[in-house]
């Protein structure tokens, strides 16, 4: 957002911002969820093709976008990227009211999930206007619940 109300750039810097963009994407939520996986299972040789897969559905699905791009103004083709960070973050509420075992289940079937529909040819919508205050409260609100939790447990 910064980057494009910037002045004076030009087609080589905004096309070195989009991969930029594109590689920053991909280990945030490609690389690191594929990580997280693998140290919820104990890096055991089960978690690997969940962690492949993620990692790999991030790279389909950041290519894909970066040569088509959006389907109009605001829509994309497939769920974007951004969102399995989302989506996580919620997930990780369970953590510690269920067994590490069924846990380590949950984010994996999560994650599965949420490759499947990276790479899935379905329309959703781009999260900005209004969902900008959507996603500030949705932010806050575990901030909170988080800071709750890590408080709750250090007294």
């Amino acid at each position: 957002m910064i980057a494009r109300r910037m002045k004076g750039r030009n087609e080589e810097y905004q096309a070195f911002g989009k991969q930029l963009d594109s590689l920053i994407d991909i280990i945030s939520f490609g690389i690191f969820p594929a990580i997280l996986l693998l140290s919820y299972g104990n890096f055991s040789p089960w978690f690997l093709p969940g962690a492949f897969v993620i990692a790999a559905a991030c790279a389909i699905r950041l290519s894909y976008f970066n040569v088509f791009g959006l389907v109009d103004n605001s829509t994309y083709m497939g769920l974007a990227v951004d969102n399995n960070g989302i989506i996580v973050a919620f997930v990780f509420l369970l953590d510690g009211f269920v067994n590490h075992t069924v846990f380590s289940a949950i984010l994996y079937t999560t994650i599965m999930i949420l490759a499947a529909f990276n790479v899935a040819p379905i329309r959703t919508p781009k999260l900005t206007g209004r969902w900008f205050y959507v996603i500030t409260a949705y932010v806050l609100g575990l901030t909170v619940i988080y800071g709750w939790i890590l408080w709750s447990r250090f007294i």
